[in-house]
């Protein structure tokens, strides 16, 4: 069984919010514009994009994904998705706590639309992560038991570039260790650092170490290592395995979208450096399968 902790939606919505300053583009069809400049399938719908995930899936054999709103305020599109696939579909949604509605947004966003884990982004929003407006994410996330996505460390977003679109980011502001300082007091939420950190290896190995709600996802080609000379991701995953366990590893892709689809290459590397790092049949089942069914159990319906 493989469930993918780590896919992006780029739904129309998406496209749209993101080009909205571009003057380039047409108002009426401006998402199916996007998607050509950018050679990618136009997502459509909602529902037809979640329909074309739900048969790569199957194509592939996944029998569930986590899918991410990869922009604030197109939640409604990852919401549409689950709902259609609510088997199949985890809905996360990316979150700025300093906007003007995050409280209104979180909680339906949470309850109403019945996603299941916020995604912050602390150097693309500047904020630091033990701001008081992170506990206020955590503390919502506590109560309707919802989870956190944390991205910390390097950060690029491919189809920015591709754009031409600016991407300024505070690198400094995601720290995994001022991340612990806000994890540590909300035990009960589990928090997801993605790509093992992101070139904050140690510093996630620390926090997780220091906080047992902390998970690591293992999405990407990990393109991070750069920065370690000589690191492998063998030695990745043997050193992780040693100090935060499997039952703290989430198996991801960071699959995105058309044609391209799931990345099996990235399964397959992770898969044969698993088995290199001396992983065993139990916690290789862990990475792939059992940690995200324990922290997102499929229920079909959402409850509040």
């Amino acid at each position: 069984m493989i469930n993918d902790a780590h896919c992006h939606f780029f739904s129309s919505g998406f496209l749209d919010i993101l080009t909205r300053e571009m003057t380039d583009l047409p108002d009426e069809g401006r998402a199916a514009a996007v998607a050509s400049r950018l050679g990618w399938t136009d997502p459509g719908s909602p529902e037809h994009l979640s329909d074309r995930w739900v048969e790569e899936l199957d194509r592939n054999r996944v029998n569930r994904a986590a899918i991410i709103a990869s922009i604030p305020g197109d939640e409604s599109s990852v919401a549409a998705a689950v709902a259609r696939h609510p088997s199949r579909f985890v809905g996360f949604f990316m979150f700025n706590p300093c906007a003007p509605d995050a409280g209104e947004r979180l909680e339906r966003a949470l309850t109403e639309q019945q996603l299941r884990c916020a995604c912050l982004f602390p150097a693309m929003h500047r904020y630091r992560l033990d701001d008081e407006r992170v506990g206020r994410v955590f503390e919502t996330a506590a109560r309707h038991g919802g989870s956190v996505f944390v991205h910390c460390g390097a950060l690029t977003v491919g189809v920015r570039t591709k754009l031409g679109l600016p991407s300024v980011f505070d690198l400094r502001l995601g720290d995994p260790l001022a991340l612990a300082v806000t994890a540590g007091s909300f035990p009960s939420v589990p928090v997801i650092v993605p790509h093992f950190g992101a070139g904050f290896f140690r510093e996630a190995l620390m926090a997780a170490g220091q906080c047992r709600n902390i998970h690591l996802d293992t999405s990407s080609s990990n393109g991070w290592m750069k920065y370690h000379p000589g690191l492998t991701l063998d030695a990745v995953f043997r050193e992780t395995l040693l100090d935060v366990g499997a039952e703290r590893l989430l198996f991801g892709t960071d699959s995105s979208f058309f044609p391209r689809g799931w990345q099996k290459g990235i399964y397959d590397a992770q898969s044969a450096a698993l088995q290199d790092a001396g992983a065993s049949l139990a916690d290789r089942a862990l990475v792939f399968d059992g940690n995200f069914e324990r922290i997102f159990p499929c229920t079909g319906t959402f409850a509040a």
